[in-house]
């Protein structure tokens, strides 16, 4: 097991009612800014919700964060920040929301232009970003209760992440309930999300590290069961609350600690939303299948050991069993109506893997993977592969 340091400081609100609390983890002076995406919060309850827990304190609104919450709504947002005097951030809604108000937090105090963040992966560390808490709307990146988060900037066709210690929710309420009015779409991509979160801290190489193989593994099996279920039409109060503490748990942080992690197919996944605006778990299921066959050698034991241990595959050879692993990969995510092919989301696809390959190498991205030698060129193959 490699060394680590572990911490993670987000306190946890987990069921119905929950949303109340918000009041007592919140400072009483705080002036507060409420920040939201598109209004379905004013459909399910939740935005009511809120504004009844903070009856007695001060607070702004701010909507309109996109999915792949986007640079230029941002900074008007940090704008209408540094104009109000806001101490502290309250993001209700999902993943892009919750990225959003991270890098809000990260770029109210930064001197210098907020985008260096970004393109130069500048951490925040403890006490430099503004404080900030979230609602989750909507289960899928695990922002709730990890650092990291990623910006798109559309004027640059860019979509890059950051991150640091100082960019942990302080709280963050998990109420199964608004799992109720979340759409099929937008639940299959959660339910990927979370699946492809899990699988690039534990697809890389057999590990010592044999209490996070099996908490990755448990977080696999759990989807898979947790998928019908959730999808099953009539709302089950239990299937919502394990896709949505799943979906938290696949990226705390907790089961990449001791081992070593890949992020390739996020790198890739990432240049197919920039370009096209796939949905991000639907660009994840594309590059990943992709990326396990170009990187069979290397990832075979891995492979197989997911096809047994997951899947319940025990007869063949190694090579059998991983390439059945990568088979039932995309037979997992066909189930989900998610396509795993690029030719399938966009007819203008071809040309595709040459531009990953170019802005790879423009931003010095030589050696992606677990062991920092997939290269630009071994990117242009794996996208080509994805078509």
């Amino acid at each position: 097991m490699l060394n680590f340091e572990f911490k993670n400081p987000t306190k946890i609100l987990f069921g119905k009612g929950e949303i109340a609390k918000i009041s007592k983890e919140i400072p009483e002076d705080a002036r507060i800014l409420l920040i939201y995406g598109g209004g379905s919060i004013k459909n399910n309850g939740v935005y009511d919700q809120v504004r009844k827990a903070l009856a007695d304190h001060e607070f702004y609104e701010f909507g309109g964060v996109p999915a792949n919450p986007e640079y230029e709504v941002l900074i008007t947002a940090l704008d209408f920040i540094k104009e109000k005097n806001i101490t502290f951030l309250l993001a209700v809604g999902g993943g892009s929301v919750i990225d959003g108000t991270k890098f809000l937090s990260a770029a109210t105090n930064y001197d210098g232009e907020p985008w260096e963040i970004l393109k130069k992966l500048v951490r925040t560390f403890e006490g430099e970003g503004l404080p900030f808490g979230s609602i989750l709307t909507l289960p899928a990146t695990g922002s709730e209760m990890n650092s990291g988060y990623v910006i798109s900037r559309r004027e640059t066709n860019e979509k890059l992440s950051s991150g640091g210690p100082g960019l942990f929710p302080q709280f963050s309420v998990l109420d199964p309930e608004v799992v109720r009015s979340i759409p099929e779409r937008q639940i299959v991509n959660g339910l990927t999300d979370a699946y492809t979160h899990v699988l690039e801290q534990y697809m890389t190489t057999t590990s010592p590290a044999d209490l996070q193989e099996r908490i990755a593994e448990s977080i696999l099996i759990s989807i898979q069961e947790t998928a019908p279920k959730v999808l099953g039409g009539d709302f089950d109060y239990d299937a919502a609350g394990n896709f949505m503490w799943c979906c938290t748990m696949a990226l705390n942080g907790l089961i990449q600690k001791g081992v070593i992690t890949d992020w390739a197919v996020h790198a890739m996944g990432h240049e197919l939303t920039a370009y096209f605006g796939i949905d991000h778990a639907r660009t994840l299921a594309v590059i990943a299948p992709s990326h396990y066959r170009y990187n069979f050698e290397s990832k075979k034991e891995k492979l197989a050991q997911y096809a047994e241990r997951v899947w319940g595959i025990k007869d063949g050879s190694v090579e059998e069993k991983a390439e059945l692993g990568i088979k039932k990969l995309e037979e997992f995510f066909h189930s989900l109506h998610i396509q795993t092919r690029l030719s399938e989301y966009t007819e203008d696809y071809k040309g595709t893997a040459e531009r990953v390959e170019k802005a790879f190498t423009e931003r010095n991205w030589l050696g992606l993977g677990e062991y920092k030698t997939l290269t630009p060129q071994d990117a242009r193959q794996i996208v080509e592969m994805s078509y």
